[in-house]
């Protein structure tokens, strides 16, 4: 952020990343984390929407296309948010920067309204679509 009113390429990012609804705050949380704690937070993701699927596919017996999208109704799913390569729209991936405050309103919601929340997440096409919508709201 310090290079961000000299470096054009870094602007373009970071504007982009607060397109997605990331703040400063956002920003520096996950910049200031050390990269293998980045990695090890990613990794545990990938580990759990993985044992979902397995999950889904082994016991539930759902074709692969059909655990996939259960996955990503129940899990968010982190990347670059241009790439549409496995989805679109809304449910395209979200920036990194947003998972901690994503964390704390899945913790919110969870002990809350529970049975709302899975209301919607099961309503959205996407855990990323709810997301979303949940930022425009002001709700993370």
């Amino acid at each position: 952020m310090e290079k961000e009113s000299d470096d054009e390429k870094i602007r373009s990012v970071l504007e982009k990343k607060r397109k997605e609804g990331v703040r400063d705050q956002d920003i520096r949380w996950w910049f200031n984390m050390h990269d293998l704690e980045r990695r090890i937070l990613l990794k545990v993701d990938d580990v759990n929407r993985h044992s979902l699927f397995t999950k889904l596919r082994r016991e539930d017996g759902l074709i692969e296309d059909e655990a996939a999208k259960r996955v990503r109704k129940s899990y968010p799913i982190f990347g670059d948010p241009d790439d549409t390569t496995h989805t679109s729209g809304e449910d395209r991936p979200l920036p990194y920067e947003l998972k901690d405050r994503i964390n704390r309103y899945v913790a919110k919601r969870m002990r809350t309204d529970p049975e709302t929340f899975k209301k919607q997440m099961e309503e959205s096409s996407s855990f990323n679509a709810l997301i979303r919508e949940e930022v425009k709201r002001g709700n993370i």
